[in-house]
């Protein structure tokens, strides 16, 4: 079983199409979609048009659960635009969206850890800003977990864990935003380093897992220009370098 798992697409459609069609070339055998999906200045609706007919194993992220709990005027730039964009079958879609999906008896889909949306799983910030989270933090957030394999996403940061018991946890990174700042719980930034697509094939075969993260190249210029032209210079950064 070969399982690509996409996660933070937020609405970068041609990063998606690259990391469709080479998981294509990969031959996997399913697709999942981790959520943050749409939020973001560039292709809300069109990439909600790319996935819906898909059919995936999708479940939401923080930014679907923003979308549909939270009033415009509430809202962030990132989810305020795509809130502006969405059509109301595209809303019915992320709505129905699940916060887990036990996918099989060994693989687990959540966005931040099995119990948030907004936690990191993989990560840890702290007032000196992001590291990566130690075994025992790991150990902790998946407690309660017995999926052979733990997919997740929320921090854009590709890397995978194996605990003590054998438990392989697998964040592939984000398909459509490299790079990020956030002020929760302190400040920090998270950057991938480069301006590619990311994602993860996950191989299973006699119970055993393992994974391989990916990088895709795609016109992150175009995509660049799309987020200055709607005033995100921010996203622009992110897009072109990789970089907060």
């Amino acid at each position: 079983m070969k399982i690509a798992v996409l996660s933070d697409i937020h609405g970068n459609l041609a990063a998606l199409d690259a990391v469709l069609a080479d998981a294509a070339a990969r031959a996997v055998d399913r697709i999942v979609n981790l959520g943050d999906i749409v939020s973001g200045p560039l292709f809300p609706r069109e990439t909600a048009d790319r996935l819906m007919p898909l059919a995936l194993p999708t479940i939401r992220g923080n930014h679907e659960r923003q979308l549909t709990e939270q009033a415009p005027e509430s809202m962030g730039a990132s989810d305020r635009y795509a809130a502006g964009c969405l059509r109301a079958d595209q809303r019915a879609w992320i709505a129905a969206l699940p916060e887990t999906l036990q996918l099989s008896d060994e693989v687990l889909l959540v966005h931040g850890t099995p119990d948030s949306d907004l936690a990191y799983f993989l990560e840890t910030v702290t007032e000196a800003g992001l590291r990566p989270a130690t075994m025992d933090e790991v150990e902790h957030r998946a407690a309660g977990a017995k999926a052979k394999v733990i997919l997740c996403g929320h921090t854009h940061v590709a890397r995978v864990v194996r605990l003590d018991d054998g438990r392989l946890i697998v964040n592939p990174g984000s398909v459509g935003l490299p790079a990020y700042a956030d002020e929760r719980p302190y400040p920090h930034a998270v950057e991938s380093g480069s301006p590619h697509a990311r994602y993860a094939v996950v191989s299973g075969a006699d119970g055993h897992w393992s994974a391989d993260l990916l990088k895709v190249e795609y016109d992150w210029e175009q995509a660049a220009r799309n987020a200055e032209n709607r005033g995100r210079e921010d996203w622009a950064r992110a897009l072109r370098t990789g970089r907060a």
